[in-house]
This record gives structure tokens, C-alpha cells and sequence, in this order.
């Protein structure tokens, strides 16, 4: 924290008016005498309240409650065959960043020990612009159609009506788009309550890095926690959220204040075209992981975290991330929920903080801004006498080769189709998680949790329904949570195998 006389130096020790301005005391206001009606001459008495009455910007609808720091990303593994980026460009470069981490659902007064996913979000300033990294806790999410989005995140909030965080809503969603189970099963074991931040992040997106030649292989980023991910069990996780809601928050400021740096090893996955054409999943299915053994982890990078903000509104509140937000050498994958996001990130950071939310100093990048947008509320950098359109007189011009692979792209046609179908493949990664990632102690955690919440439905419609796709994941599975719950057992979800898939049908027409 800074000292008091390090503040006195900073601001001469004088209160002022917004403006500038000397105020003799801070706390008078302008009278007629001493006991008579306020002015309206009170500049600072009216531009006082006039602030304090915009003082609070809109919430994030989703992420709303978190906390953030700042850092380093060096780069320690040669990647240049994978992406021409120039941050990639020589082992031992460094950019500094920003990172935030978050919870989905709840508000900003939320606590940090929720059942939730965690959001992972970070910017690297890099000198050819910002390459943001917008990042979840878990590599799957609970759907792979955009259009579901608004939706799902609904349930996940408040009745309308009672404004009260409902259960009947939240499994009556989950259990008509049982694609969302293998996240289900994440989110309710203990993973699903880390130990303050110490977790580990996934794109679970599929982007592409393009290198110099123009050729492109498909990637999926992890970012590992140096010492390992740390999970709470479901009764600290509630204790703790009572006694001490910021847990998390506080974790991550005391530890950067000690000089115990938070630090996460970056790896990539890799995947050509034409493997992808011959894997077993869709590459554009955000509910699935690509197998470690099929495709193992390349390092690349380090991110340290060894500064704290100086002011949480101006330098967390105010950051605005966006997985649109690319240099080149990356781009986004044909995932349609990516693409979805594209938009609608940097569409709701206009909505909060403004039309020039990327001058912002958080959001400004570090790279020279050259284009032709003008204007706006709060233009800090309005790029001077610079033409605002394609002058003969200073084009602005950016070339790269080009890659086309026709063949691939019509694949890529057919696998966006076969997302909206559910098939057996939708329940191999979770029966995995079941019988051979959790232990029985894991096992017990999960079967707990999930009654714990599950139990509290009123719908025996939707209680079975949701029984029905755990039971389709593992009998074993679906007959404990059934006995838990107080349920009689269920036959398991029907679904179309996996010979039956969508996509497996546009190979054969092939």
C-alpha cells in the first residue's frame, strides 16, 4: 500500500475541486450566513454529489464479482514453426499483462468460494497490439450452441419472480440440453470449488496459430498453475463464503504483497486439418477435450503475477477483455460459440464503460493505435491531424500470405451441423471422468454435492429427467444419486449412438 507521505508528495497535500481547484474544507458547503439555504454557485458541493450519483458503471451480466493483478508473460519455448506472432518471434521475450479472475453467476458482492466456473481472463500487451485470452477454470463448457447462451445464463441467475436463486430452474435447463453433463460433472466435484485461484486455465475453444508460411495448425492453450490446482470441499467452500466471502481476493492480494509470485506454466495442444478431419470428436465442440496422450502438451511460455493494483475500479473494474481481441498469428476457429463471443464481448464493454473503452489506460495497448475511427464520448487518444480515411498520403496497410483450403472448409460446414445433435459421444469424456479420473472419495464428493442441490427440485419431472443423463453417463452413477436424492432408480437418457453421428454420415456420403 502507499505510505501517506508518498500520497502527500503526489498531491501536494491539497484538496481540490475536480477541476483542480483549492477547496479550504472539504466537508462546507456554500451557505447564505451561517445558518441559511445552500448555493448554487457550490460548484464543488453540486459536482460532488453529481459524481457520487454516477459513480457505479453497469455490472458484468456474467463475471461480474472478481479480482486481478498484473504481470509478466515471457516467452521460454520456440513456437515460431506454430505462430508467426511477434511476441512468439524469440525465446526470452516479455510483455506485461493483465489478468482477472472471476466467477460466473453470482453478483460483484458474490463470494469467491461459489460453485461456479472461474473466469480466466488475461491481456498481453504485446507491440503488434493486445492479444487477450479469455479463459475459463475448466477446458468444457455446458453448451456448444450460442443461441442457448442468453438462456442458460437465466437459469443460472434469479427467479424473475422472486428474485431468488432457483434449483428447478437451473437443473430443468441443464437437464433438456444434456450436452452440458461433462461440465456438470466438473463443476460439481471439488474442482468446482478452487482453493482461492490456485487453478489452472483452458482456452476450451479451439483457435488456430498461423505461422510465416501461412499455414495454420488448430490449438488448445492451457495454462498450469506452478504447484497444482487446489480445490476446497463443498462444506469449507459454504464455511468459508460465510465467514470470509472475499477469501479468494484477499489470497491473491496478500500473496503478490509477500512476493510469493503466482505463476502458470503455458502449453498448446496441436492438431492439424487433416487430423481433425479423423478425430473422434468435433474440434468445434466446446463440451469436449482433445486426449493428453493423442495430443501432448507443448510448453511455450510463463506468466508471473508480481504486481498488485494500485486502484481495483480503475485498473479491474475498467479492464475489458475479448477473445476478439488478436494479433497475428492467432485467430479463432469456426467454433460458433467462439464466434458468438466475438461480438458480443466488445459489444457489452461499449455498453459499460463506452465507445472508447479500448483508450482506457487498463485497455490501452502498448502498440502505436493507427485506423480511421474518430470521436466519441471520452476520446483520450483521437490520433491527431492523422487522416480519418484511406489517404494516398499515408495508407495504412497490413499484409500477410494467405491460406485456402477448400476442402477443409467445407468439413468445417459439416461439423458446425453436427453440434446440434446429442449421440453416445457426448457421454464417453464423462463416463472417463467417472470411472477412471475420480476416486472414491472424489466419488462421494460429487454424489454429495450434486444432492445437495439436485434434492432441492420441486419438478419430479425435471429431478428425473436430469437422473436420466446421469444414469446414461454411469448406472453406478445414476443409482447413487438417485438413493441420495431419494429417488427411485431411472432408465438412462436414449441417444443416438455413435456410428449414428451426423458427421459420420458426411464421411460415408464422401
Amino acid at each position: 500500500m502507499p505510505t501517506q507521505e508518498v500520497l502527500s508528495a503526489q498531491d501536494h497535500g491539497l484538496y481540490t475541486t475536480s477541476t483542480g481547484a483549492p477547496v479550504a474544507e472539504p466537508y462546507a458547503a456554500q451557505r447564505i450566513g451561517l445558518t441559511g439555504p445552500l448555493l448554487l454557485q457550490d460548484f464543488h458541493h453540486i459536482d460532488l454529489l453529481a459524481h457520487f450519483d454516477r459513480e457505479r458503471i453497469p455490472e458484468r451480466v456474467v463475471h461480474a464479482k472478481g479480482a486481478g493483478a498484473h504481470g509478466v508473460f515471457k516467452v521460454t519455448h520456440d513456437i515460431t514453426d506454430l505462430s508467426c506472432a511477434s511476441l512468439f518471434s524469440k525465446v526470452g521475450n516479455e510483455a506485461p499483462l493483465t489478468i482477472r479472475f472471476s466467477t460466473v453467476g453470482g453478483e460483484s458482492g458474490s463470494a469467491d468460494t461459489a460453485r461456479d466456473p472461474r473466469g480466466f481472463a488475461v491481456k498481453i500487451k504485446t507491440d503488434q497490439g493486445n492479444l487477450d485470452w479469455v479463459f475459463n477454470n475448466t477446458p468444457v463448457f455446458f453448451i456448444r450452441d450460442p443461441a442457448k447462451f442468453p438462456h442458460f445464463i437465466h437459469t443460472q441467475k434469479r427467479d424473475p419472480q422472486t428474485h431468488l436463486k432457483d434449483a428447478d430452474m437451473f437443473w430443468d435447463y441443464l437437464s433438456q440440453n444434456p450436452e452440458s453433463i461433462h461440465q456438470v460433472m466438473i463443476l460439481f466435484s471439488d474442482r468446482g470449488t478452487p482453493d482461492g485461484f490456485y487453478m489452472h486455465g483452458y482456452s476450451g475453444h479451439t483457435l488456430k496459430f498461423v505461422n510465416a508460411d501461412g499455414n495454420f495448425h488448430y490449438v488448445q492453450i492451457h495454462l498450469r498453475r506452478e504447484g497444482g490446482a487446489r480445490s476446497l470441499d463443498n462444506d469449507t467452500a459454504v464455511k468459508l463464503g460465510g465467514t470470509n466471502p472475499d477469501y479468494a481476493t484477499e489470497q491473491l492480494f496478500t500473496e503478490i504483497e509477500l512476493g510469493k509470485f503466482p505463476t502458470w506454466n503455458v502449453f498448446v495442444q496441436t492438431m492439424s486439418a487433416q487430423q481433425a478431419e479423423k478425430f473422434r470428436y468435433n474440434i468445434l465442440d466446446l463440451t469436449k477435450i482433445w486426449p493428453h496422450k493423442e495430443f501432448p502438451l507443448r510448453p511455450v511460455g510463463q506468466i508471473v503475477l508480481n504486481k498488485n493494483v494500485q486502484n481495483y475500479f480503475a485498473e479491474i473494474e475498467q479492464a475489458a477483455f475479448s477473445p476478439s481481441h488478436l494479433v497475428p498469428g492467432v485467430e479463432p476457429s469456426a467454433d460458433p460459440v467462439l464466434q458468438s463471443r466475438l461480438f458480443s464481448y466488445p459489444d457489452t464493454h461499449r455498453h459499460r464503460l463506452g465507445t472508447n473503452y479500448g483508450q482506457l489506460p487498463v485497455n490501452a495497448p502498448v502498440a502505436p493505435v493507427a485506423n480511421f475511427q474518430r470521436d466519441g464520448a471520452m476520446a483520450f487518444n483521437n490520433q491527431g491531424f492523422r487522416p480519418n480515411y484511406q489517404s494516398s498520403l499515408s495508407p495504412l496497410q497490413y499484409k500477410r500470405k494467405p491460406y485456402q483450403d477448400v476442402k477443409h472448409e467445407i468439413w468445417l460446414g459439416d461439423a458446425n451441423t453436427d453440434l446440434s445433435f446429442i449421440t453416445e459421444l457426448d457421454f464417453e469424456q464423462p463416463r472417463a471422468l467417472w470411472e477412471k479420473v475420480f476416486n472414491e472419495t472424489d466419488k462421494e464428493h460429487f454424489v454429495y454435492n450434486v444432492a445437495g442441490h439436485l434434492g432441492g427440485v420441486k419438478s419430479p419431472v425435471v429431478k428425473a429427467r436430469q437422473l436420466s443423463v446421469f444414469t446414461a453417463v454411469s448406472k453406478d452413477l445414476g443409482e447413487r444419486l438417485a438413493k441420495a436424492i431419494n429417488h427411485a432408480p431411472v432408465a438412462p437418457l436414449k441417444v443416438k449412438s455413435a456410428s449414428e453421428a451426423v458427421r459420420f454420415q458426411f464421411k460415408a456420403a464422401a
